[in-house]
C-alpha cells in the first residue's frame, strides 16, 4: 500500500513540474517592442522554444571548468557540450541546425560540408559508411540512433569550420527581415560566428535580438549579454568579435 501511494505522489510531482524554461519565458523584451513568434515547426520557432540551465548557470568548457566567456552569460542552453574540444563556434551552429533536423526526422537534409570540400550528409553515416580521404567506405550496419547522430556530429565538427558554414550559407539581403535561426558569420582562422535566438522589433521595424555561441576551447552553447542579453544590428561592442554584429556578415541556412 504505501508502495502504491509513493508511486502516487510521484506521478503528481511529475505532472506538476513546470515546463522546460527557455529564451521565450526568461527574457522580457525591451520595452517599446514586441517579439517575433517565428512559424510553427520552423527552425527559429524551435530555437526559440530550447530549454535552458537553471538561471545563474556558468558556462564550462568541455573539461569542467568554467569558460572564459562566462562574464558574458545571460543563460545556458541545455544541451551537451561532449568531452573533446569539438564543439566551438562554427560548430555550435551546425549542431543545433543537426540537432532541429534531427528531432524533426529530417534525416535527407543532416548534410554539412567539410573545409576540402567534401559533402558529409548523415544519411551515409546512419547507413554505415565512414569518412576516409574524401570518400565515403561502408564499415558499418545500418544505425540512425541519436548516439549515431552524435557520432556524425563530431565527425563534422573535426572537419568543418567557419570557412565551410560561411560559403554553404545564404546572404540576408535585407537585414529587416532578421529572424531567430539567421547567423552573423566570419570564415577563418580562426574566424567567428553568431546563431540569432530570438527577435523582437518596435513600431517602426526597429529590430533588437537574443545571440548565442559556443567559443574556444569547446564550451556550453551560451546566450549572451552584454551589458543587456537584446542586441542592436551594428552594435561594435566590447563583447568577443562584437564587430560581426552587422548586416555585412549576416548570412541564413
Amino acid at each position: 500500500m504505501k508502495a502504491m501511494i509513493a508511486c502516487l505522489l510521484l506521478l503528481l510531482n511529475i505532472n506538476i513540474l513546470p515546463p522546460p524554461d527557455n529564451v521565450v519565458k526568461r527574457f522580457a523584451v525591451p520595452a517599446g517592442y514586441h517579439r517575433i513568434m517565428a512559424s510553427p515547426g520552423s527552425f527559429g520557432a524551435w530555437l526559440q522554444a530550447l530549454p535552458l540551465k537553471p538561471a545563474g548557470t556558468s558556462t564550462k568548457t568541455y573539461k569542467g571548468d568554467i569558460a572564459r566567456t562566462d562574464i558574458y552569460t545571460a543563460a545556458v542552453i541545455d544541451m551537451s557540450v561532449g568531452n573533446q574540444d569539438l564543439q566551438q563556434c562554427a560548430d555550435a551552429v551546425m549542431r543545433l541546425r543537426g540537432e532541429y533536423l534531427y528531432q524533426q526526422k529530417k534525416y535527407s537534409d543532416i548534410s554539412f560540408n567539410f573545409t576540402s570540400g567534401f559533402k558529409c550528409d548523415y544519411e551515409h553515416y546512419a547507413k554505415g559508411y565512414r569518412y576516409k580521404n574524401d570518400h565515403w567506405v561502408l564499415k558499418a550496419k545500418p544505425d540512425y540512433s541519436y548516439q549515431t547522430f552524435l557520432n556524425y556530429m563530431n565527425l563534422v565538427f573535426s572537419y568543418a569550420g567557419t570557412i565551410s558554414l560561411q560559403k554553404e550559407l545564404k546572404a540576408v539581403s535585407n537585414s529587416n527581415d532578421l529572424k531567430p535561426g539567421d547567423v552573423f558569420i566570419h570564415g577563418g582562422s580562426p574566424g567567428h560566428c553568431f546563431i540569432v535566438l530570438d527577435v523582437a522589433e518596435n513600431a517602426v521595424h526597429q529590430k533588437q535580438f537574443l545571440l548565442a555561441q559556443s567559443f574556444m576551447p569547446a564550451q556550453n552553447i551560451q546566450v549572451l549579454q552584454y551589458g543587456s542579453p537584446w542586441f542592436t544590428m551594428d552594435q561594435h561592442s566590447g563583447i568577443l568579435y562584437g564587430e560581426l554584429i552587422s548586416k555585412n556578415y549576416l548570412k541564413r541556412f
